[in-house]
């Protein structure tokens, strides 16, 4: 193997570890144009971005996550082989007199790169790490979840992200009552103070999916499936629940699955599905055969998932939110064979579109959206992050500015927006939002990626409503 690709390993890992590539050069005493130079040979060797930058600065793709243990391991050995100590040096008995005897470090590799010496002279992140590596797949739960929270949450130089197994282990303790109500606020807390990465929110979505009890994905039983969880502050009309019924009209079986109630807890969103006709189901036994007699259904979360609806109310609480507000998308309870996302920053539509593709999700659309929930915004220009048979891709729709109308005098949004579906009030913009969301779930289920489908989908939409 040439030298030179070693030299790219060890880039990587302090790539990976430092986040920044201006850090990770000062590290490795280079400066930042040569740092930036071995970050794109290690693309091109890998074929993968490996690290893209977001909000929260430069973060690993899902197959950068899965060389991080081993990166670490090697570049630690590296380090443990090149600074020998005298013979019969530190605590007797533990190296037999020489760097030679000791175990390697790849047993059980450390979190994050070791500084010069231990902080206070504590133990390192060598000793940290071989500690909770004594914590294994056997242990009690609370012993396995604290383990956990110690990866994610232990700060600078002894922290890594957690594997797919790793937190799907994690929220399933949470999940099935066997965590200590500490354990939860802090296993919330750190990962949302951290991030979540792709390889996390799958784990974390699959205990939930396997919790609720839901079907495996492609199955038969519904055709898209539809997350809407909206903030309790939304005051915006759903729109997309005309969308998702034209869609159902079109022979589709389209799941609606979420919450709407307000902080008055008053069930907005329940409500606003009566009026359209669109039935509620309370399990997921019933939402099938609600699918199976008109095409389309809203499922409560807390009618399949209520322990994870009393976590997100913790929201209360924390006045923040927790990685499970993006696990709730990716919850697919009926194993539909497409999805339909929403999700605000651009970050976050990647880091969906990433998950849902390590949960087997091939097909999949996640439009930007202020509340969460997919629904089109014609008067933005937008960039929807898309699985097409699994292969990422990327659809660019340019800002049509639309008028927008006030609402009526006297007439509440509930009963405007019934109005608009019975074509009794005739506003451009909401017509508009409702054809383009309806055409986008099409092309997400049909797999179109040709330039004019959007337009002759939308054609399609604008029949069957009329």
């Amino acid at each position: 193997m040439p030298l030179n690709r070693l030299r790219l390993l060890i880039a990587l890992d302090a790539l990976m570890v430092e986040g920044s590539v201006g850090r990770a050069a000062a590290r490795m005493g280079l400066g930042t144009p040569a740092m930036s130079r071995l970050l794109k040979q290690i693309r091109d060797l890998y074929g993968d971005p490996i690290l893209v930058r977001t909000a929260r600065g430069m973060v690993p793709t899902p197959f950068a996550e899965t060389l991080r243990l081993r990166l670490r391991a090697l570049a630690a050995e590296a380090q443990d082989l090149l600074e020998p100590s005298l013979p019969g040096a530190g605590p007797a008995g533990a190296d037999r007199g020489w760097p030679g005897n000791r175990r390697p470090i790849v047993e059980a590799p450390p979190l994050a790169l070791r500084g010069a010496a231990p902080p206070e002279g504590g133990p390192g992140p060598a000793a940290f790490a071989r500690k909770l590596a004594a914590i294994g797949p056997r242990a009690e739960p609370r012993q396995r979840l604290a383990r956990a929270i110690a990866t994610i949450g232990a700060g600078t130089g002894r922290s890594r992200a957690l594997s797919t197994e790793e937190s799907e282990d994690a929220l399933g303790i949470v999940l099935s009552g066997e965590a200590d109500p500490v354990q939860i606020g802090a296993f919330l807390v750190a990962f949302q103070h951290r991030g979540v990465t792709a390889s996390e929110l799958a784990g974390l979505a699959a205990a939930a999916r396997a919790r609720a009890g839901a079907l495996p994905t492609g199955g038969s039983v519904a055709d898209l499936d539809w997350p809407v969880y909206l903030s309790p502050k939304s005051r915006f009309e759903p729109w997309f629940l005309l969308a998702a019924r034209l869609v159902g009209r079109t022979g589709a079986r389209v799941l609606l699955h979420g919450f709407g109630r307000d902080r008055e807890g008053h069930d907005r969103l329940g409500a606003a599905c009566a009026r359209l006709g669109i039935p509620a189901a309370a399990s997921l036994d019933a939402a099938g055969r609600a699918l199976d007699r008109g095409g389309i259904v809203f499922l409560p979360i807390e009618a399949f998932a209520p322990k994870l609806r009393d976590l997100l109310g913790l929201y209360q609480l924390l006045e923040m939110r927790s990685p499970l507000s993006h696990v709730v998308h990716l919850l697919d309870p009926l194993g539909a064979r497409a999805s339909l996302l929403g999700a605000a920053p651009s970050a976050h539509r990647t880091l969906h579109r990433d998950a849902a593709r390590i949960l087997g999700c091939l097909n999949i659309g996640i439009l930007p959206h202020t509340r969460d929930v997919a629904e089109a915004r014609p008067n933005r220009a937008a960039l929807i992050q898309r699985l097409v048979a699994g292969r990422p891709t990327e659809l660019r729709l340019p800002a049509m500015p639309i008028e927008r109308l006030d609402l009526p005098s006297g007439m509440s949004a509930a009963d405007y927006l019934e109005a608009v579906w019975h074509r009794q009030a005739m506003d451009a913009y909401p017509r508009r939002v409702v054809l383009d969301t309806a055409a986008l779930a099409l092309t997400v289920l049909r797999e179109e990626e040709a330039p004019g489908a959007l337009i002759s989908l939308r054609d399609e939409i604008e029949a069957l409503w009329r």
